[in-house]
């Protein structure tokens, strides 16, 4: 698998790539380590730069420096991982329930390879003054790569489908506010950041 092609064909050619994966024997850690890990890593890289280097302003306060920086950095790559997880074992745990195949190894696929364009968009941390903006097209448009890959991957019939991708991406929001909500309590102290830091911490 070719992560530049496989990412240009979920962006550009979806329904087509799609039916490409279904033809694949599902390998979690071939995807983890060679999809999701390096395309985490390249956003984990871009949010140090902007958070930690270019940083931004919020009412006229500057936020950012290194500390910033490490701190999303790490949290992009934990959250990257463990949503993935996470969410795929929620969304096959519910599969009986829509209707839809259970196999752990084509969740995994589906919240991996759907998860594309959000993978993308964390690229754009490194201008945070955009990032948001491009984070809430690459969840929308994630989403609809999901909802086209539940049927060949998931076998998820027509009129379920819309039920399943619902509960599926609530999923995933819960998932990255209780992470983000965990990580900021754990290495806030730890890289002596908070909320009345702010422009602090340029080292």
């Amino acid at each position: 698998m070719d992560i530049v092609t496989r990412a240009k064909n979920m962006i550009t050619n979806p329904k087509v790539e799609w039916d490409v994966v279904a033809a694949e024997q599902p390998n979690t850690s071939r995807i983890i380590m060679q999809y999701v890990l390096p395309l985490t890593v390249l956003g984990a890289i871009a949010a140090f730069i902007g958070y930690g280097l270019i940083g931004f302003s919020i009412l006229g306060v500057h936020v950012g420096g290194v500390s910033w920086g490490i701190y999303y950095a790490i949290d992009k790559i934990v959250i990257g991982i463990l949503s993935v997880f996470i969410t795929a074992y929620v969304v096959d745990l519910l599969a009986p329930s829509f209707g839809s195949e259970k196999n752990l190894g084509r969740s995994i696929q589906l919240v991996s390879y759907g998860g594309t364009p959000a993978l993308l968009a964390a690229i754009f941390a490194i201008l945070p003054f955009i990032a948001g903006i491009v984070a809430i097209a690459g969840a929308v448009y994630s989403v609809y790569l999901w909802y086209l890959g539940l049927g060949p991957i998931k076998k998820t019939p027509e009129d379920k489908k819309v039920a399943y991708l619902i509960v599926a991406f609530l999923v995933l929001i819960v998932v990255y506010f209780l992470i983000g909500m965990i990580l900021s309590r754990l290495l806030w102290p730890v890289f002596g950041i908070g909320y009345g830091s702010y422009g602090s911490y340029g080292m």
